[in-house]
């Protein structure tokens, strides 16, 4: 039964993780951009 439940708590983390990452991703940022072009060089094009 404890394995189930922690099976059931990861499986809800990383559903609102990948749910995080989708709308990021939607708002034009991403794990390669965060939107600060001081710091990639404007490689963005922004």
């Amino acid at each position: 039964m404890g394995t189930l439940i922690v099976l059931a708590v990861l499986a809800v983390a990383v559903a609102l993780i990948v749910r995080s990452m989708v709308k990021d991703k939607k708002n034009g940022k991403s794990i390669q951009c965060g939107g600060d072009c001081r710091h990639c060089g404007g490689h963005c094009g922004r």
